[in-house]
């Protein structure tokens, strides 16, 4: 697909910072890339490898796999960043490949930005430059590599 972003991401074609967390032959997990401004800390993408818009358009195969990756990439945001809550959010409006964002909320975030998106609003959110990107990144694939279950 010559003009899907994340097509063209894991053909290389595009580069992002920060680093792979996690990939088998189904999912892709890697942090969002904000385009070198500052990035909310343990904001993850977990993508199909193929191509397809929506959930229902995986494979059984590739559904194991991507609820594992989500299952197991949560609780390491929990465990390793301690994250209290993750919201996972599905789309497809911008970006027709599907893809999950994870976006923990980290403790004493005000109820009032609560939400997958309104925990970036707050003054005392965790964002950090691509140094923190990697540091966070290395710790939660860590924890996988530590933390094995099927």
């Amino acid at each position: 697909m010559g003009n899907c972003f994340i097509c063209n991401k894991h053909s290389g074609i595009i580069q992002t910072s920060g680093v792979n967390i996690y990939e088998d032959d189904y999912v892709y997990v890697g942090h969002i890339d904000k385009n070198g401004k500052p990035n909310y800390l343990g904001h993850i993408m977990i993508d199909l490898k193929r191509h397809v818009p929506t959930l229902g358009d995986m494979t059984m195969d590739e559904a194991k796999a991507f609820g594992m990756i989500m299952a197991r990439v949560s609780k390491a945001l929990l465990e390793s960043e301690k994250a209290e809550h993750i919201y996972s959010l599905v789309s497809g409006n911008s970006v027709p490949h599907l893809h999950m964002h994870l976006i923990p909320r980290y403790p004493d975030t005000p109820k009032e930005y609560w939400g997958p998106m309104d925990v970036y609003a707050w003054e005392k959110a965790p964002f950090g430059d691509n140094r923190d990107v990697i540091k966070l990144c290395g710790r939660i694939k860590t924890y996988l590599e530590n933390n094995r279950y099927e």
